[in-house]
């Protein structure tokens, strides 16, 4: 078995990867999941303490990996995550008050992703080369 991640220093990537997994309906199939999911939203939401949400993310955590999946939470192919390496991008990101970090390559075609934390959709912006 694979060890859990150390969320309160990691709270951030945590938050996106939540955003990512609450967007993904495959992942919430096990009751267990998305129970653990739906609480942490509404924690973030709420505005709850760091050692609270960090118990939450563990919770969470330990439920994704009793269902299966071997990932975790928080995880390169989940968490958030600066795509391409062009000078200037164009991004969606998320406006929540719930500081989810999620950053997804936006499109200029399709509208912004929706966040799945705090209900919105995410905006477009274009990201410079100092971020």
């Amino acid at each position: 078995m694979t060890a859990s991640a150390d969320f309160p220093q990691a709270d951030h990537r945590a938050a996106a990867a939540l955003c990512v997994l609450l967007g993904s309906p495959d992942d919430l199939e096990d009751p267990g999941v998305r129970d653990q999911a739906e609480r942490a939203r509404d924690l973030l939401r709420s505005g709850a303490g760091a050692d609270e949400l960090a118990a939450c993310y563990r919770a969470l955590d330990t439920a994704l990996r009793r269902a299966g999946d071997a990932r975790g939470l928080v995880n390169e192919s989940r968490s958030a995550r600066v795509p391409g390496i062009s000078h200037d991008i164009k991004v969606a990101v998320c406006p929540g008050p719930a500081q989810c970090t999620r950053v997804e390559r936006a499109r200029d075609l399709l509208p912004a992703p929706p966040c799945a934390v705090n209900g919105t959709r995410m905006r477009k912006r274009r990201l410079g080369p100092g971020q």
